[in-house]
């Protein structure tokens, strides 16, 4: 790789990084709004909501079409993102 190359892949990786830094503080809002969910729920049988997901997946669809994002990439980062918080939803579901 020529050094010029070099310097432009750096600079692309570093603002990569910022990026990742500000996905950190949308995650940690997005856990915050979850725990603030999981906390109205009465029974562990309310965590998931097949219907809400087919809901959520059709409109992030729309999202990158409109958006021109390839779909299939936006919808394996919602499918892991919801199975990762219904994971965590039902590790800390408190019986009331």
């Amino acid at each position: 790789m020529s050094p010029l190359k070099r310097k432009k892949l750096n600079k692309i990786r570093h603002e990569l990084d910022r990026l990742d830094n500000s996905l950190i503080k949308l995650i940690k809002t997005r856990t915050n709004l979850v725990k603030k969910v999981l906390a109205l729920k009465e029974k562990k049988n309310q965590i998931i909501d097949r219907n809400r997901i087919k809901i959520i997946l059709k409109n992030i669809r729309k999202k990158s079409l409109k958006n021109n994002i390839d779909p299939k990439i936006t919808n394996r980062i919602w499918k892991s993102m919801i199975w990762s918080y219904i994971e965590f939803e039902k590790k800390n579901f408190k019986k009331k």
